[in-house]
């Protein structure tokens, strides 16, 4: 997860509470979104966006039984550049830690989960687009229903593994979802820049809201900047805030 590029100051004037367009976003049910006997496929740039993304859609589809995959792209070891208390070298330990505690806290069967860690560096994606593409299409398998960041976020690592997983989809013969993340935190007059026709709305109930809300919180590297180096916190209070929001928005 990147840090919001947008000032606290400016939350009223933030697409993902202010656009008029998300009071007639179609809802879609699992079911349809993916097919009984389908398997879910969910890529994450970094750590934690597993949660951020569709942290409730995981919980739903874990209680109708649809295998699950999730791949990690990078590990999120590099997201504290310069920093004492979280280097390079404590992060590659604690935050795979994290992500075991989130889904835990999401209820996902961590003994059936299939879980695949890339190990590729934060902020170097785009250069590695074509290698990225290769890793992922050797996991994925006619059929399956991917979901990852959207090509156009405005982060450089989530377009990058947008790209690919669209790219690595088309080759297998896959369906891909893609889940804007920081373009919900653009500014309201960006808001013709979200493809809206193609959102789709996943109500979440009160506990599936509140088990993702407390898998959020798993992220403990995350929740605390170090203003003394210039690193704001890389889940502020506005991203979690957003997500006790009662449903998700894919991308069809």
């Amino acid at each position: 997860m990147k840090p919001v590029s947008i000032s606290e100051n400016s939350l009223p004037a933030q697409i993902w509470n202010s656009a008029p367009q998300l009071d007639n976003i179609p809802v879609i049910n699992t079911e349809t979104l993916v097919p009984a006997g389908a398997r879910a496929v969910v890529i994450a740039p970094h750590p934690g966006d597993e949660v951020v993304t569709c942290g409730g859609l995981l919980q739903l589809l874990c209680s109708l039984g649809h295998p699950l995959q999730l791949i990690s792209i990078t590990d999120g070891s590099a997201s504290h550049p310069g920093s004492r208390q979280w280097s390079e070298k404590r992060l590659s330990v604690f935050r795979p830690q994290e992500s075991v505690e989130a889904l835990r806290r999401l209820g996902l069967p961590m003994h059936s989960l299939k879980w695949i860690r890339g190990g590729f560096t934060d902020n170097g994606l785009t250069e590695r687009e074509s290698e990225l593409t290769q890793f992922i299409l050797r996991y994925l398998r006619p059929g399956d229903v991917v979901f990852t960041t959207w090509r156009e976020d405005g982060n450089v690592d989530h377009d990058a593994v947008g790209r690919a997983s669209a790219r690595a989809v088309a080759l297998v013969g896959a369906t891909l979802n893609e889940i804007p993340v920081w373009a919900w935190h653009w500014p309201t007059r960006d808001r013709g820049l979200i493809p809206w026709h193609r959102a789709r709305k996943v109500r979440l109930d009160t506990w599936t809201v509140a088990r993702k809300s407390h898998a959020t919180y798993a992220y403990a590297s995350q929740l605390d900047g170090e203003p003394a180096i210039g690193i704001a916190p890389l889940l502020p209070p506005v991203i979690l805030e957003r997500m006790r929001l009662p449903y998700e928005i894919v991308f069809v």
